[in-house]
Parts: structure tokens; C-alpha cells; sequence
């Protein structure tokens, strides 16, 4: 209740005040147009990036882009899944206030009067419009955008209406796959609601010889150019939400970018199996990837890995995806510059969660292991011509209030995360000294059938984390179940939980009162 009065009276006086923080000086400060904003959410893009220090993955463009900004080195998802992830994002604050803790919890009807930040940023004099996946798929909340949920042609047209942009398939094969896989579905679930219509079945890889403009992404790409060369002149500046929907699976790609990646020239996983001593509900059941057509079962973590030289397709799918994407940036880029505009805009380039890519035998996010929570998080400001590299601990609901100082926007008092702009300015300043996750163990993915909420605190040390049964009608977290503690400084890639160590005993009992302070006591003292 207290965050929704916060809201409604941070909405209003928004509105009542100038768009620019320094009211003596509003007038000569509005003979320059405000920088314009360019949000990019990149979905499942963890950070294998080369800017992130990826040797073997091609990313030219973002880590061209990232030589001119602030690039976050250690940032973490707020819920290492979309629609909680992006909801926490998109509002500025965490899941347990959002109340958003699973992909089939819409945002808007748990909370009516929420504000986004593009309705934020509207309110504030921003011309907003929205193109691909900004809030999770069939969430595109109209009242954010003055042009919401913009769709190249023809998938703007009726038939496309209740398909996902993820399924679409280019080559023959793939599409007689998918055809038979959809009415097998539709078959046994006669008289059922079916998500996105049945649609997303098929292979979980294809490699076409196409062009990339037969390609979702890269068809979204030339309607964002498009669409601002008909809002670039207007009075306001633009904010323009691009939701890139690759690397999510299927990894439909152009065979370009798989020839980018022969057979065996990415590394397999460091840590291919679950934790020792991890608890029964830590892992994922792999549900995501299952759902796709393979020529190999799919089991769970706990079950025999895949073979060697399936993952390794599956990953150079993923890598291709991911580079296939960054083409489309770097078109973007080329564009904002032809039309003399990347200068004063402000660039945002984000990955929602990471994903496992065989880490402890998972395919796919929804944990909270390090690999899910840790996300690339680029931060272009207006004008910037030099980038820098920010190692501090850092969250995605952080973005909200940042993009509020480096554009001149008042902050609301209702934001749960903090303004990075301090760190741009000294990338040294003592910072957060922890940053928190949650993820929701639903019952029918869980091991042993039942349900979890586990809380996780990442400091610059110590991964810990505490799973609490979960009462799912009452919403509430009910009786302890178990620990996880990770120590980065000898096991950076989560392979042994020491929770119960003796030697680590009065470790955990620190964090585990650091913890149930909570994301209040670990603000920076700035």
C-alpha cells in the first residue's frame, strides 16, 4: 500500500514539474532538446559478450558501442526469469513489492496504478514508443506507450495475433517439423487454452542460407529506423523501447552467423554438474528446452548430460543468436548515426537473466545460480565519448532511477534501486556491498513436487541464498528449507555448497542477518 501512494503521488507531480532537475537555469536548459533514450532488453542474453571478456564469441558492434559508455561488469537480475525480471526492471522496484514471481503473473492486473518507465518518462515530456519485447510477451501495457507494441509487417496483421515472434521458421524442414509438432499439441490439449496457439514447437535450431531481413529481430530493426524518421523531429525527445527476442530459443538464425562457429570452437561449460550438496530445489527441470523438437531426450540436471556434440550445436546456436543480434545493433547504431542522432541519445543495452548452456547440467535460466542472475547491463549517456569499466555490484532495478539523472528526469521517492550515475563519475566510490534475487520454485517443476521461494544475496565474496517453502494462495514464505553458500573466491563457477561446513558456520550466520536485512541496508552511503 505504501509503494501505491508513493506511485500515485510521484505520477502526479511529475507531471507538475519541468522535465529538467536545474529550475533556475529551466529556460536556457530547454533551448537544447533533451537527449533522446534508446532502450534495448536483449532477451536470455547473458554476459558472453567480448566486451565481457569472451574470446570466442563475435560481438563487433556491442563492443564497439561499449568503448563509448559505462560498461557494468556486475550486474544482477532482480529474478532470473522474464516477466518477473522485466516487471522489477520496469517499475523500478523488487518482486516481493512488484508481486510479480512467475512468467504467468501480469504486472498490470496485480498492479493497476503502477507506473511504468516509459509511462514515467512520457509523463516527464517523452514521445514513447514501443517495439518487440519490453515487458514479457503479451504484456505490452498499452497506457506506457503513445505508440505501443509495434510489429513489422506482416506480422502486424491478424493472422500473427497470438503467435509469439520467437516461432517463426525459415527453411522447409523446420517447418514441416513444427506443423506436425503443433498438431500433436492442439491433439492433446483439444478444449484447453494453449499458450502463443500452439506455435512454439519445433526444432530447437535451424540454419538457414536466408538474408537477414527475412528475420524477426532484424525486420524490428529497420521498423525502429522507420519509426524514427517520423518522431525525430517532433517537439519531444523519443523514447524508444526495442525488445530483441533472440538469443531465446528456438536459435533461428541466418547461416551466416552459425558458420561464425564450427564444431568444437566454443568451450563447453566449466561447471557441468550440480552443485555437491545442493538442495533438492535449486535446479530447473529443463522444461523450456524440452518443449522443442530434438534428435536426443531432454532430461533433468540431475539426470545424464547431453551428448557432447549436441551441446556443443546447441551452444554455437546460442552464440550465433547472440551475433546475429549484434548485427542488429550495430545496423541500429549506423542508422542513430546517418541520421545524426547517436550523439545526443542515450543508449541502454540490457539482458534480462542469464542462462545455463550446460552449467550444472541446466539448458535454460529460472535458478538462482550466479550463471542466471549475472547480466550485461551498457550504459550510454549523451555526448559520452569515452567508456569505462565499472566492476561494483550493481542490479537491473537500478536502470530506472540512472536513466532518470543522466536524462534530467526527477527520481521518484519510490524507487528500491540506486542511481549509478555516482559510479560514472568514480567507478572507485565504496558502493552496494550486496545485491538480491528471488526465484519461485513452482511444485510441478520441482524435484520433489513441492513448492519454494528462494532468496538469494550475491556480495564480493559469498553467493548465499535460503529457500523457504512457499504458500502460494496466501502468497507468503512459510518454514525454512535449506542453504546454499558459494564462495567465489575459490569457486567462482558454483560447484560445491559449503553451507553446512563447519568452518563456514559463522559465515552463514552473518549472511544470513545481512540477508533478512535486505536490499535497504546494503544502499550505498553516498
Amino acid at each position: 500500500m505504501r509503494i501505491l501512494i508513493l506511485i500515485i503521488c510521484s505520477f502526479f507531480s511529475i507531471q507538475s514539474c519541468t522535465k529538467v532537475k536545474d529550475k533556475s537555469n529551466t529556460k536556457e536548459i530547454l533551448q537544447v532538446k533533451q537527449p533522446n533514450i534508446l532502450f534495448l532488453s536483449i532477451d536470455d542474453l547473458r554476459p558472453d559478450l567480448g566486451v565481457y571478456g569472451n574470446t570466442e564469441i563475435k560481438t563487433p558492434n556491442i563492443d564497439a558501442l561499449a568503448k563509448q559508455s559505462m560498461v557494468m561488469l556486475n550486474t544482477h537480475s532482480q529474478s532470473a526469469v522474464c516477466a518477473p525480471s522485466r516487471a522489477s526492471t520496469m517499475l523500478g522496484y523488487r518482486p516481493d513489492s512488484t508481486r510479480v514471481w512467475h512468467l504467468g503473473d501480469k504486472f498490470r492486473e496485480i498492479n493497476p496504478n503502477a507506473v511504468t518507465m516509459p509511462q514515467y518518462f512520457k509523463k516527464a515530456g517523452y514521445y514513447t514508443v514501443n517495439i518487440g519485447k519490453i515487458f514479457h510477451n503479451y504484456m505490452p501495457d498499452s497506457v506506457s506507450w503513445d505508440e505501443p507494441d509495434l510489429k513489422p509487417y506482416p506480422y502486424n496483421t491478424k493472422p500473427y495475433n497470438n503467435r509469439d515472434a520467437e516461432t517463426y521458421y525459415y527453411s522447409p524442414e523446420a517447418l514441416e517439423i513444427q506443423k506436425r509438432d503443433r498438431e500433436v499439441l492442439l491433439e492433446k490439449r483439444k478444449g484447453k487454452k494453449i499458450y502463443g496457439d500452439g506455435w512454439n514447437r519445433g526444432p530447437a535450431i535451424e540454419s538457414a542460407d536466408a538474408p537477414d531481413s527475412l528475420y524477426y529481430d532484424a525486420m524490428q530493426t529497420q521498423l525502429a529506423l522507420q519509426t524514427i524518421d517520423k518522431i525525430k523531429d517532433k517537439s519531444e525527445p523519443f523514447f524508444l523501447g526495442l525488445g530483441y527476442f533472440r538469443p531465446h530459443l528456438p536459435f533461428v538464425v541466418p547461416k551466416k552467423y552459425w558458420d561464425l562457429y564450427p564444431k568444437g570452437s566454443v568451450s563447453p561449460a566449466a561447471n557441468p554438474k550440480l552443485p555437491e550438496n545442493a538442495p533438492v530445489m535449486v535446479a530447473n527441470s529443463n522444461y523450456e528446452l524440452r518443449a522443442y523438437n530434438h534428435p536426443h531426450k531432454i532430461g533433468r540436471p540431475e539426470d545424464e548430460p547431453l551428448p557432447e556434440d549436441y551441446a556443443d550445436t546447441l551452444k554455437r546456436g546460442y552464440f550465433a543468436s547472440v551475433s546475429f543480434i549484434d548485427a542488429c545493433v550495430g545496423r541500429l547504431i549506423e542508422g542513430l548515426k546517418e541520421r545524426r542522432l547517436y550523439e545526443n541519445t542515450i543508449i541502454v543495452l540490457w539482458g534480462d537473466h542469464g542462462w545455463k548452456l550446460g552449467d550444472h547440467n541446466g539448458w535454460g535460466k529460472m535458478t538462482n545460480f550466479y550463471i542466471d542472475t549475472h547480466v550485461p547491463l551498457i550504459i550510454k549517456q549523451a555526448h559520452q565519448k569515452e567508456g569505462k569499466r565499472i566492476e561494483a555490484l550493481t542490479e537491473l532495478v537500478d536502470i530506472f532511477p540512472t536513466l532518470c539523472d543522466v536524462s534530467n528526469v526527477e527520481k521518484a521517492n519510490y524507487f528500491q534501486g540506486t542511481s549509478l550515475t555516482p559510479l560514472f563519475e568514480n567507478p572507485e566510490l565504496e558502493w552496494k556491498d550486496a545485491v538480491f534475487s528471488q526465484f519461485r520454485r513452482r511444485a510441478r517443476v520441482s524435484k520433489d513436487g513441492n513448492e519454494y521461494m528462494g532468496y538469494s544475496m550475491q556480495t564480493k565474496t559469498y553467493h548465499y541464498i535460503e529457500w523457504y517453502s512457499w504458500d502460494n494462495e496466501t502468497k507468503q514464505k512459510v518454514n525454512y528449507a535449506a542453504t546454499e553458500l558459494y564462495n567465489h573466491d575459490l569457486d567462482p563457477t558454483e560447484t560445491v555448497n559449503v553451507a553446512n561446513y563447519p568452518e563456514y558456520k559463522k559465515v552463514v550466520e552473518e549472511l544470513s542477518v545481512k540477508r533478512a536485512k535486505g536490499w535497504r541496508a546494503a544502499v550505498p552511503k553516498i
